[in-house]
């Protein structure tokens, strides 16, 4: 699963906020403004799920919104959070792989000058679906 939505609970402290995520353990940020706010709830929010895909561990479970307690200068929202999209655009660091392919069909995309990276990353996002 790559696409993620979780409560999260914003705490309103002078003009910044800290937020929260009662379904983890530690996922916590602030903000110096409700959008920046927002913004980093979403990227822990991320981060924390991709250490979990990484590691093999199942997501929490998510809580209901209305079973979460707040106090008057607290408020809680959903936070949306798509893993594939952070690994797109965080985890852009090349690795080497070796393949092997038959000499004749070598040759021949050789002669056409096709860029195997390329063909090779290609058909694994069409595989993948993503």
């Amino acid at each position: 699963m790559t696409k993620y939505i979780y409560p999260a609970v914003f705490t309103k402290e002078g003009e910044s906020y800290n937020v929260n995520f009662p379904d983890f353990d530690s996922c916590y940020t602030s903000g110096e403004n409700l959008q920046n706010a927002l913004d980093m709830a979403n990227d822990v929010l991320c981060l924390t799920l991709y250490d979990l895909e990484e590691n093999t561990k199942p997501a929490p479970t998510v809580s209901a919104i209305k079973s979460i307690a707040v106090n008057n200068n607290s408020f809680v929202t959903l936070i949306t959070c798509d893993t594939m999209e952070y690994r797109r655009f965080y985890d852009k660091k090349a690795v080497k792989k070796t393949l092997t392919i038959p000499a004749w069909l070598n040759a021949m995309a050789e002669r056409e000058n096709i860029n195997f990276s390329a063909v090779l990353q290609k058909a694994l996002k069409e595989q993948l679906h993503c």
